[in-house]
């Protein structure tokens, strides 16, 4: 997708860079780079807990939560709640939360009580918006828990709502409104949520047997994918295939990423599904994976010797008749990192370390720089450094995309308990936002502002959605489109359910002085977009305009 010209940015920076240089050198390098490579803000310096994993609901509200036997977090529960669990290994009573909901608006948090243990879990959001969270560990392994949102609403618990105990699995929402669970520790097989007569068991799974490493896994929280054929695309330790999920049939066997090295925990690399553009006469599906621990990194990071992380990513179109990975090589080496997608179709690369992998004490050499992934540019040229942060975020970090089109950045925590001395990575409570390089000041007269519709509005498959948006500057309408992007559950550098669509591009009109529409085709059916909260954006010259929650159904 289109990205600010260069010229525009040299016209944006250059006389100011030519002044500062002369007269004030240090606003000057603020300047620089504020405008190339984005901004860091730290929004909380103490949210209580580690943001292990986090989901964006359509309240612009983020739900957080970590373990339930950690010990005693830092932020106790409201109104002299106490979680009473006779099982937990840590705590069997204890009056602290380990889970907070965070809210954009106001920039503050409200504790929640989860009753048993949410550790390594995994979830999605349901079409009604409610938050499905599926097993953790000990006694909470086969718990399904909801979360509905509203500003009073807590945890809900559904104790065996399982077939199977699940840890480190990987949820993924299907057209049929159900989610599909899929592995976990010591689990070769997949199951549904809800339940029914028909499907209430768990089913095979050999493929997860196969690429078990024995006394390693690197078969756990694999990629998972809705391929736009409408089966799974599922991607575990070093290879894929494409899945029947209804006939339990493998369709396809995709070839081993050239090299062979691990990319699943915890030899954790990232993955994304690139955009899908819904204006094609044929979709193309593509898939990337980034970063991860070479073979042996693990049993090495035990011993105490902690390898140089993977420095490539493979990317594989999925459509074509023979597909086969192409890799390009990251400017930074990356284990534990995260793949954000961001509304204009760049992937964001970010948290993580240059040496170890995951698990306890495994990872070193904290990477603090992001790097943005343009996936239309030519191979070669598609990777930009970014300003680095000064948090190291190691294991158990996150990253999301908020609907202003910041990334939300939490968590750290690769030690048993809290630790917050002594050790080399503290436990991370703090909260922060990275703002890429399209929400520079600079570029505030060519972003758009969306008129109609207007947020929460609904919608329907394979409809004509036109949308009015205004900008102050000169419009250039070849580079204008709306995309549309499920939020995702993310944890442990996975993002479940993550999807961007682009509905269309062109087709501007001028309506009155600085206000314009674009007509748009919603996507034609659920395998496209299953049914639920979307959040869409209008897209000028790369910056993306903040953006508006959409129910499609």
């Amino acid at each position: 997708m289109a990205t600010p010209p260069a010229h525009m940015i040299r016209t944006l920076i250059f006389p100011f860079l030519c002044w500062q240089l002369l007269f004030a050198p240090g606003p000057c390098c603020r300047v620089l780079t504020h405008a190339a490579g984005g901004e860091w803000q730290l929004l909380l310096k103490n949210i209580g807990i580690t943001a292990m994993h986090m989901q964006l609901l359509h309240n612009d509200r983020v739900v957080i939560f970590d373990r339930t036997d950690f010990g005693k977090s830092n932020l106790s529960l409201p109104d002299g709640k106490c979680r009473n669990d006779p099982n937990d290994t840590v705590l069997p009573i204890d009056c602290t939360a380990h889970s907070v909901e965070y809210d954009v608006a106001t920039n503050s948090i409200r504790a929640l009580m989860v009753q048993t243990d949410v550790w390594c879990s995994s979830g999605a959001v349901m079409s009604n918006g409610n938050l499905i969270q599926t097993g953790g560990f000990n006694d909470g392994d086969r718990v399904v828990r909801i979360f509905k949102p509203c500003s009073s609403c807590d945890w809900e618990e559904i104790p065996f709502g399982l077939a199977a105990r699940r840890w480190y699995a990987t949820n993924h929402i299907l057209p049929d409104d159900r989610q599909i669970v899929i592995g976990g520790r010591r689990q070769f097989n997949y199951e549904f949520y809800p339940k029914t007569g028909a499907a209430s068991n768990a089913y095979s799974l050999p493929f997860l047997a196969q690429t078990n490493d024995r006394g390693i896994e690197n078969n756990l929280y694999p990629f998972v994918y809705l391929h736009t054929d409408g089966n799974l695309f599922i991607f575990s330790n070093n290879r894929a295939i494409l899945f029947d999920y209804a006939k339990n049939v493998v369709v396809k066997t995709f070839p081993t990423i050239p090299g062979g090295d691990p990319r699943c925990y915890p030899s954790t690399g990232s993955a994304v599904m690139l955009p899908l553009n819904l204006q094609a006469s044929s979709i193309e599906v593509e898939v990337l994976v980034c970063g991860g621990a070479p073979t042996g990194s693990y049993t090495q990071a035990s011993k105490s010797n902690f390898v140089g992380a993977l420095k490539t990513c493979a990317r594989i179109k999925i459509t074509d008749s023979s597909p086969q990975w192409v890799m390009e090589t990251m400017p930074l080496a990356r284990v534990m990192g995260d793949m954000t997608l961001l509304p204009n179709g760049d992937v964001l690369i970010i948290n993580g370390a240059s040496a170890g992998t995951a698990g306890w004490e495994n990872g070193r050499d904290p990477v603090l720089k992001p790097v943005l992934y343009k996936p239309d540019k030519p191979t070669g040229s598609r990777f930009e450094v970014m300003n680095p942060t000064t948090i190291p975020r190691m294991y158990h970090s996150t990253a999301i995309l908020l609907r202003d089109g910041r990334v939300l950045v939490g968590g750290s925590n690769p030690h048993i308990y809290y630790k917050f001395t002594g050790v080399l990575y503290p436990t991370e409570l703090r909260l922060e936002a990275f703002s890429p390089e399209y929400l520079d000041s600079g570029f505030k007269n060519l972003r758009p502002t969306i008129i109609s519709p207007t947020s929460q509005a609904k919608i329907g498959y394979g409809k004509d959605l036109t949308v009015r948006f205004s900008v102050t500057g000169t419009l250039d309408p070849d580079t204008v489109s709306v995309t549309m992007l499920a939020p995702s559950f993310t944890t442990h550098s996975l993002s479940m359910n993550q999807r961007l669509l682009v509905l269309g591009s062109g087709n501007v009109k001028n309506a009155e002085k600085s206000t314009f529409s674009i007509a748009v085709t919603t996507p034609a059916s659920a395998i496209l977009a299953p049914s639920g909260y979307y959040i869409l954006f209008v897209v000028h010259q790369g910056i993306p305009s903040e953006g508006i929650w959409v129910q499609i159904q």
